[in-house]
């Protein structure tokens, strides 16, 4: 399977050379969960997320010991039409907060026992107004690609990818609305809080950028081209270097809905290794998550971004995990009814 890609091109072949899930390991979990000390079915979703982590890893009784949390940060030429409740400095601002330790992904990544890194891609060369254009060039969203493809720590078990940008609700609006049609309003919300008025103005403008860019009407990585940012480019970069590593994926809100969505556009099965970890309070992101068949594992009213929901769902990953690989079957605790 090959790994190299310059050209957009590549990247989709790359995305149709992926491993699969290991259907022996699975079927093995499987078996194992039927004979654990409990009623069939009676961990819920537990039992059906811990055989497809299992599945993923080629391990029918695994772990959880090495999940990562990976930030990518980038700036938007669109925020200059107004779409944002922040100026675009923030983002660079937060950037040094999540180096500092003082963000809220900051405090689940350490509750959970997560590696995080932080990655700024150009915060100084936003991309181009997508109402006037293309966001970015080929070369920019491959390299943007490549930054996230390089940042997934081969030795990780389980992978968050999140986000911070300035103007990015705007962009994965633009993303779902060339993806999966509709009117511009269904897919546009408040973001960092616009108000009714700001709101109308971003779906005129997440409307206008379509209009710009026709090529990217069902195209995935056009999408991500010509309406995307350079952190959403690298979030898909790591989900698919996170495929190829058979490191199972935890999926944050909307705009990481939105960067998986362009994967999923080029080959629906490229997103297998992936769980939804919950949904946002963004309104678009339950019809996100339903167009690829995602079902979230918390619903909280989270809207903040920053990997944040997914990360308080590697808690109910780790407990599935923990659930199934720990627990005695009924042979080995001697309890009658296995």
């Amino acid at each position: 399977m090959t790994q190299d890609f310059s050209t957009l091109a590549g990247f989709a072949q790359v995305l149709q050379d992926m491993p699969v899930i290991e259907a022996e390991a699975r079927a093995a979990a499987m078996a194992r969960n039927a004979q654990l000390t409990k009623p069939p079915g009676a961990l819920g979703r537990l039992e059906e997320l811990a055989a497809w982590y299992a599945g993923w890893r080629g391990d029918p009784r695994p772990r959880i010991q090495r999940p990562q949390v990976v930030i990518f940060a980038g700036n938007h030429g669109v925020t200059a039409k107004g779409v944002s409740a922040f100026p675009p400095e923030v983002t660079a601002q937060m950037v040094a907060n999540f180096r500092q330790g003082g963000a809220a992904i900051n405090q689940l990544a350490k509750v959970y026992g997560a590696r995080m890194d932080v990655h700024a891609l150009s915060l100084d060369r936003p991309t181009a107004d997508f109402t006037d254009g293309p966001a970015m060039s080929e070369a920019e969203c491959v390299e943007a690609l490549h930054v996230g493809w390089n940042a997934v720590n081969a030795d990780s078990d389980l992978l968050v990818t999140g986000e911070m940008g300035i103007g990015n609700t705007t962009s994965a609006a633009a993303i779902a609305l060339a993806l999966f049609g509709g009117e511009a309003q269904v897919w546009t919300g408040a973001g960092t809080g616009m108000d009714a008025a700001g709101i109308a103005l971003k779906a005129r403008v997440v409307a206008a950028g379509l209009a710009r860019n026709p090529s990217a009407r069902g195209n995935g990585l056009e999408a991500l081209r010509c309406l995307g940012g350079r952190e959403l480019a690298a979030m898909a970069g790591a989900i698919a270097r996170a495929r190829m590593l058979r490191i199972p994926v935890i999926l944050d809100g909307f705009i990481c809905g939105a960067a998986a969505a362009c994967l999923h556009a080029e080959c629906a099965e490229t997103l297998d290794h992936c769980v939804a970890g919950h949904l946002s309070s963004e309104a678009a992101h339950a019809a996100l998550l339903a167009r690829m068949g995602k079902t979230p594992l918390l619903a909280l009213e989270m809207r903040l971004g920053e990997g944040s929901g997914a990360a308080l769902a590697i808690g109910v990953l780790k407990g599935a995990v923990a659930c199934h690989s720990g627990m005695a079957t009924f042979a080995e605790a001697g309890v009658s009814g296995g």
